[in-house]
């Protein structure tokens, strides 16, 4: 008995030594595999099959810390430009070839980049997001980007818009959620009213409830779909994870929405938000949608600029580093600020504006009589904007690092309409984050 015992003990010590050996074993060969592409088959162990990913971009994992490009206001409305639309946003017209260029250069450049993931900071799509627009300009570029593109919608996807009645995001979100059939296969249809272009109704496809731009409610907005039943509401806010970083996407677009910007919709974001950031353990948070609270070309959005305040009072409680926003059609680049538009180099929240997508361009003011922050300093931005520019399309590009960042804005094509000045324009730099307010 002794001697089984013995010999039974001797078995499990061995076969502990083999498993350890074997563990080491593929260590080793996943790190020989780094190295010479080797790869490793342990026939019958639970680990299953190891290979390498010899796969490019942007299947294979990039070396060092994960790189967000980030842009908005990108591809012009394909077809004829319609009555009381505003000039020059189109893919045809007098300024065409510069439109479709200058979505093609950043695309180009989001190519050259090879970013883990794309961060679209709204209107992707002009004028009204329709579905067909979005098949006909955008994926005819930054479709190429759509497996690795985390969006947020901005108000050209939603609502009116020079002369046109917006789609409530349907397009927006059945181009990046997918579109439902109906049992005989046909597409389902959702009629919006109060088009008074198309005899007071705007018949879109369906987009699927939840997917890559974030939930969409089946039902609670205006009008009837092709069923007979409810038009939904586009939500669209999300959050995901990138190396150290905690990223949120955030939807903006209140005004048409159930409530407005002060109603339940709203609202129900703000909780979520607030959520979101409380099980949030990351040392660097950034959150991105489209209208900026503080605005480089001196004309905030109303109602969504102010409307936005509270993201950043929620943003600042729990410590986030970065706001990205696009909107104003240029780049600009904040010192940190706290909501009210004070420096605050300790805690304060650095906003880019990244509006150079391929839409026409905005100047940047410095100084006028409008307000460019909630405080209604006339000179905010000649106080507070670092960097900036209205002459060139470009992308930023975000290396997302362990406990800070680094941004980097590189001009891809420059205004024909603005031949004076600089050829080229870069801004780049570094900052560190807050770290969390809640740490393990």
């Amino acid at each position: 008995m002794k001697t089984i015992q013995s010999r039974l003990r001797a078995a499990v010590l061995m076969g502990a030594v083999v498993s350890v050996l074997a563990f080491a074993v593929v260590a080793m060969a996943q790190k020989q595999n780094s190295d010479n592409n080797w790869w490793l088959h342990l026939n019958g162990w639970s680990l299953g099959n190891w290979a390498p990913n010899d796969n490019p971009w942007p299947y294979s994992k990039v070396q060092g810390p994960p790189v967000l490009a980030v842009v908005g206001d990108i591809a012009c409305e394909p077809g004829e430009e319609e009555s009381g639309e505003k000039k020059g946003e189109n893919c045809s017209g007098d300024t065409a070839q510069n439109l479709v260029l200058s979505q093609a250069a950043t695309a180009q450049q989001i190519e050259n980049m090879k970013p883990d993931l794309v961060a679209i900071v709204g209107d992707e799509q002009y004028q009204v997001g329709q579905y067909s627009d979005f098949e006909n300009s955008y994926e005819t570029t930054y479709g190429a980007f759509k497996l690795i593109t985390r969006p947020a919608p901005g108000n050209h996807e939603f609502y009116v818009e020079h002369g046109a009645v917006g789609v409530a995001g349907y397009g927006y979100f059945s181009y990046f959620n997918g579109v439902q059939h109906n049992a005989d296969g046909s597409v389902m249809t959702a009629t919006i009213s109060g088009n008074p272009d198309t005899g007071g109704t705007f018949t879109q496809p369906v987009p699927y409830s939840d997917g890559q731009a974030g939930h969409f409610a089946q039902s609670g907005g205006l009008g009837t779909n092709s069923t007979g039943g409810p038009v939904g509401v586009g939500d669209g806010w999300y959050s995901y994870n990138l190396g150290t970083w905690h990223l949120i996407s955030l939807n903006i677009e209140c005004e048409t929405q159930p409530g407005g910007c002060t109603g339940a919709w709203f609202a129900s974001e703000l909780e979520w938000l607030k959520k979101d950031l409380e099980a949030n353990h990351s040392a660097c948070t950034a959150a991105y949608w489209h209208q900026p609270t503080f605005s480089p070309t001196n004309s905030i959005a109303v109602p969504e600029g102010p409307t936005a305040v509270a993201f950043w009072q929620l943003l600042y409680q729990y410590h986030a580093d970065l706001v990205l926003n696009g909107h104003d059609h240029l780049y600009g680049r904040y010192r940190p600020l706290d909501p009210s538009g004070n420096y605050d180099p300790k805690k304060g929240i650095r906003e880019f504006v990244v509006g150079t997508g391929g839409e026409t361009l905005d100047p940047i003011v410095t100084t006028n009589t409008t307000t460019a922050d909630p405080s209604g300093n006339p000179n905010f931005n000649a106080e507070n904007l670092e960097a900036g520019t209205g002459q060139f399309w470009g992308v930023m590009g975000l290396t997302l690092k362990e406990n800070g960042y680094a941004w980097d804005f590189e001009s891809a094509l420059k205004d024909p309409a603005q031949p004076t000045g600089p050829a080229t324009f870069s801004d780049k730099g570094v900052g560190s984050c807050h770290g969390p307010v809640n740490r393990w």
